[in-house]
């Protein structure tokens, strides 16, 4: 998996501006490849509400997410996006898997997801602290997950977490 990220990142980086750091910046991007990562202890697992700051899907419930904007593994931006929205360190981490993509395009916003879903389980029920993207979590049930207003697609990606 992580060829078939890296040949796509390299297309991105050979058309796309960059941010001084060297991420992509898919500001105008009409196809953006993405990180969809669910926290799960237990029975449960994490939704987070998006803020109001947040480009796009402001105010809809979803799980630890991000752009994969630079050269390295889903494994690595998996751990970096824990620490960065929920303050969750791989010490915590008893799993992670990581599923195969796929792509969705949303027509009210005019852009391709390229989205890869992950599942990652804890070792003990952590102490959340978000970041500026999110302004509330809740720990739900899977089945639940249909009673919120969720992003697009967060069922399907939830779905194939738990796929065999």
């Amino acid at each position: 998996m992580n060829k078939e990220i890296d040949k796509i990142l390299r297309e991105f980086l050979e058309k796309l501006p960059k941010f001084p750091d060297g991420r992509i910046d898919y500001s105008n991007s009409d196809k953006v490849a993405v990180l969809t990562c669910f926290v799960k202890f237990k029975d449960k697992i994490l939704l987070l509400k998006r803020s109001k700051k947040v480009g796009v899907y402001k105010l809809k419930w979803n799980t630890i997410a991000g752009y994969i904007d630079e050269l390295k593994s889903i494994r690595k931006k998996v751990l970096e996006e824990l620490k960065e929205e929920i303050g969750v360190l791989q010490k915590d981490i008893q799993e992670i898997k990581i599923k195969e993509s796929y792509e969705f395009f949303d027509s009210d916003i005019k852009k391709a997801w390229i989205i890869y879903p992950a599942i990652v389980e804890l070792k003990k029920k952590p102490k959340i602290r978000l970041d500026w993207e999110h302004t509330e979590f809740k720990w739900i049930f899977s089945e639940e997950i249909m009673k919120y207003n969720i992003v697009p697609k967060l069922d399907e990606s939830l779905r194939r977490v738990f796929a065999k």
